[in-house]
């Protein structure tokens, strides 16, 4: 803690230990000699102050490790949101280029249908041609009959061929349209999951933090409680009264800072003396909680 009463404390008890050494190795017997005036250069002071300095080093040392893994904790949550989002991007494009190619195909079924028909009607021309031809050449009757029973023969095969190349195209787009309605069907059950999901996620963090703020308000009010227990209270100078402060808090509870705000200046000078005798103040073990209480600002009013 940075505060002048820190220093004043340290040297009474320098003060306390040298007069203490004095009366042990004294002569009674003789006069009392002057004891030595101790200064703030006192070794053990000064050793105390270097404990403390480690120690709060030591505890700034382990904030700022708590803020790198909460950095990084978070950036690889990102990172996995990022991943899971350009896998689903990636799913879309797959599932559009097999339908293109689906439709593709479909378009060419099409074609061949329609080169079957001419090839039909080809075949029609060609047996009225024979049938001509045989009316004209009576001579010539059988073989025109030969070749009218075969051209028959290829219209009924051919005409089969198309009715089978029709219904595997009926087949096909059939197919297509399902595959189509469970496409659609599995999309809005992906987006009616996703909108449940953040709908439940927002109730939790709202609650959560809910929660944490009433921790936080719960705390604050045990850190007055803890100073106001500790002050040094005189009614006739602090009647109705207080000090606005902003503490800032290691995990243990130990105080890194004290910033004072408005507030009477006598309230905070003995607000500011009695968080330096709690050594620290109570904080939560829960994370999130502390996370919101690093920095807390407490009003502290006399209590008489």
């Amino acid at each position: 803690m940075k505060s002048p009463y820190f220093k004043a404390v340290w040297l009474s008890i320098a003060l306390h230990v040298v007069l203490l050494v004095g009366l042990l190795s004294g002569d009674f017997s003789s006069e009392p000699k002057p004891l030595p005036t101790p200064t703030s250069q006192s070794a053990e002071p000064i050793k105390a102050v270097v404990i403390d300095k480690a120690k709060f080093e030591q505890a700034v040392n382990k904030i700022k490790r708590q803020k790198i893994n909460e950095r990084d904790a978070e950036k690889k949550r990102l990172k996995a949101v990022e991943k899971r989002a350009s896998d689903a991007k990636k799913r879309r494009v797959q599932e559009q280029a097999r339908i293109k190619k689906l439709e593709k195909q479909r378009k060419q079924k099409e074609q061949e249908k329609i080169k079957a028909d001419k090839a039909a009607k080809s075949s029609k021309a060609k047996a009225a041609k024979a049938e001509k031809v045989r009316k004209q050449k009576e001579q010539e009757k059988q073989v025109a009959e030969k070749a009218a029973a075969a051209a028959r023969s290829k219209r009924i095969k051919e005409e089969a061929d198309a009715k089978k190349a029709e219904d595997l195209r009926l087949k096909k787009i059939a197919d297509r349209k399902r595959q189509e309605i469970a496409a659609k069907e599995q999309a809005i059950q992906d987006a009616m999951l996703a909108e449940q999901m953040a709908d439940e996620m927002a109730t939790r963090n709202k609650a959560r933090h809910q929660q944490v703020m009433t921790e936080v308000q719960r705390y604050s009010a045990l850190i007055q409680q803890s100073i106001n227990q500790r002050m040094i209270t005189d009614r006739s100078t602090m009647a109705d009264k207080s000090c606005r402060l902003t503490l800032t808090l290691a995990p243990s509870g130990f105080v890194i800072d004290v910033k004072v705000g408005q507030g009477d200046k006598v309230v905070c000078d003995a607000a500011n003396i009695a968080i330096g005798k709690a050594g620290t103040l109570p904080v939560s073990k829960d994370p999130e909680v502390f996370k919101e209480m690093r920095e807390i600002a407490v009003t502290v009013e006399p209590k008489f």
